[in-house]
């Protein structure tokens, strides 16, 4: 079907929401802009869908909702047990119609007889995965576009985990949307019946209690102890998002008295006026906040962005200013902060999970506690399948983190926490100030102790179907021509992730990857260094990820630039060939 049916479909709707109607005799003159928002469906993948707001198949509206709702319907009327009574749990964030598409969701549902737990107002990614577990719903929604620009929003599925759907269970999950012919006409409940059924049930602070109780089960301060510094200053922003009143309150109750809101980015603000891009992983969206640290003297600067699921942390850097630390940074102080506070014995089954593009000094962290390490993909989901199946072991889980500003504590929740993060580096930093240290000089006495581990990572964006050919090419070229040394350091053995194979050098010997097959290529390098290429999932750009170690910062430094450069190098060759 051309897009231009597809359209004439949509425009000759006479049931077309009125909004939606309104916008398409708008874009009538723009041939361009009908086609691109007709000329396919937006795609629903692994981690759901997201999307910019408008009219269309290749939009986030109330009719690409009802596909997706409709298909997670039939999927679990065929899957989950009880999946009517136990409902789904539905969160949003602040973004123009979130509530609107978390009211839509809970309205397909009804007409399915399916239970919907909407939350009453705006609440954090992990506080929806949490409902799920805690009111022991069938899945969970939650309406979000992340840290995307303010014209997206989006669809992200959980399972009745409470974690967002592996490859498997997604497959499913996406078959059943993509069976759904008529996105327009699929039947959905009013809203005033589901409510006078019971079909729609509003939640909140009940559950919000819930949640603030398990908070405190994270915590490593003992009432009255005195290794921590109580003046502790803090200056927090949630980024016009969703993670002011629980992370103020979850701070609350461990006792920290001296936290100071960036006021201007409080509250929740669909345009995110205050910032370029509401991301923590990004220095300009510190920018208030570091002016306020400077104002307030303040240790550390919290920042998280607008579904509170990734946390960026900024201290005092000595020069009067403050750094922004990296995911890699923040996640290895809290896991030494945690396993050193963590007993011998709870340790001693215990494991550490972070993904394969995470820095090994969090290995090598681990280890100095004897705590074993478990590797990932890239992505949080897996994380989640890997706690879930802790359940059928002696194992447990202690920590988990990525390279992009994602940690886990406690397995009440099973995506990445901001709020939860938020409290422990307060902790740690209070911990840290009692001691006479910033978390800077922390990070120090890790890298002293353990070595100079260094991360980077560079992205090419590549468009169209030829920058498509191109990512192929490189990954092919890759495969084809594999590197016996990068940088200056010997390449040990290659990860194929796609074939699940690890290949040593010199001995030719293979062996098997434990993991799910993905379009990734790692090499591990001497001296703990290593390289990884991976095309993004959700962009036209290719991922070159990079780690080294060495005794000093000067040669970690050096070795990172050489890897850096020599990888720059041989991808620019293959896009000029």
């Amino acid at each position: 079907m051309s897009w231009r049916t597809t359209y004439n479909k949509w425009s000759a709707f006479p049931e077309l929401d009125p909004a939606l109607k309104k916008q398409l005799e708008e874009m009538q003159g723009s041939e361009k802009e009908l086609e691109d928002a007709f000329y396919k469906e937006l795609t629903f993948g692994t981690g759901g869908m997201r999307g910019m707001l408008g009219p269309g198949t290749n939009r986030m509206n109330i009719y690409t909702i009802r596909k997706a709702v409709e298909g997670l319907a039939n999927y679990v009327k065929e899957n989950v047990k009880d999946c009517a009574d136990r409902g789904v749990a539905i969160a949003y964030d602040s973004r123009y119609k979130s509530q609107e598409f978390a009211v839509e969701s809970a309205r397909v549902l009804g007409a399915h007889g399916i239970k919907a737990h909407v939350y009453e107002s705006l609440r954090p990614t992990p506080v929806l995965s949490f409902a799920v577990r805690h009111l022991q719903a069938a899945a969970g929604i939650m309406i979000t576009a992340s840290h995307n620009p303010p014209e997206y929003n989006g669809f992200k599925v959980y399972n009745e985990d409470g974690g967002q759907m592996p490859p498997a269970e997604a497959a499913e999950v996406i078959a059943n949307v993509q069976k759904v012919d008529n996105e327009l006409e699929i039947p959905v409940a009013s809203q005033q019946d589901i409510e006078h059924q019971g079909l729609l049930n509003w939640i909140g602070k009940e559950v919000d209690a819930a949640y603030l109780e398990q908070l405190k089960t994270i915590s490593r301060m003992n009432p009255g102890n005195q290794d921590y510094d109580s003046s502790l200053q803090i200056v927090f922003t949630p980024l016009h998002g969703t993670a002011h009143d629980m992370v103020l309150n979850g701070l609350q109750q461990l006792g920290f008295k001296h936290v100071h809101v960036v006021e201007e980015q409080a509250k929740p603000d669909p345009e995110f006026s205050t910032v370029d891009s509401p991301n923590p992983e990004e220095h300009q969206a510190f920018t208030l906040a570091i002016q306020q640290g400077k104002q307030r003297d303040a240790d550390i600067l919290v920042g998280t962005d607008p579904d509170a699921d990734r946390l960026g942390v900024a201290v005092k850097d000595g020069k009067g200013s403050y750094q922004v630390l990296t995911g890699n940074q923040l996640g290895t102080l809290m896991l030494d902060y945690l396993l050193s506070h963590t007993s011998e014995s709870d340790r001693q089954n215990g494991k550490m999970i972070k993904t394969i593009v995470t820095t090994e000094l969090g290995r090598t962290v681990a280890s100095h506690y004897g705590v074993e390490t478990i590797d990932t993909l890239t992505g949080f989901k897996y994380i989640g399948e890997k706690i879930k199946g802790f359940e059928s072991t002696d194992e447990s889980f202690l920590f988990g983190y990525e390279e992009s500003y994602g940690y886990l504590i406690g397995d009440f929740v099973r995506d990445k926490d901001a709020v939860q993060s938020t409290m422990i580096a307060c902790e740690m930093a209070s911990y840290w100030k009692q001691k006479g240290k910033t978390l800077l000089e922390a990070l120090e006495g890790l890298y002293e102790q353990h070595g100079f581990y260094f991360e980077d990572m560079s992205s090419l964006t590549l468009k169209g179907k030829d920058g498509a050919e191109q990512i192929a090419a490189i990954m092919e070229d890759i495969r084809e021509n594999p590197l016996t040394e990068i940088g200056g350091l010997e390449v040990i053995a290659t990860e194929d992730y796609q074939t699940s194979e690890r290949r040593y050098v010199q001995t030719g010997k293979i062996e098997q990857i434990d993991l799910p097959a993905e379009n990734v290529v790692k090499y591990l390098l001497d001296k703990d260094g290593w390289v990884c290429l991976r095309p993004s999932g959700t962009e036209p750009k290719i991922k070159c990820y990079y780690g080294v170690s060495s005794s000093s910062r000067q040669d970690s430094q050096q070795l990172l630039e050489q890897l850096k450069q020599q990888m720059k190098e041989r991808i620019d060759a293959v896009i000029q060939a």
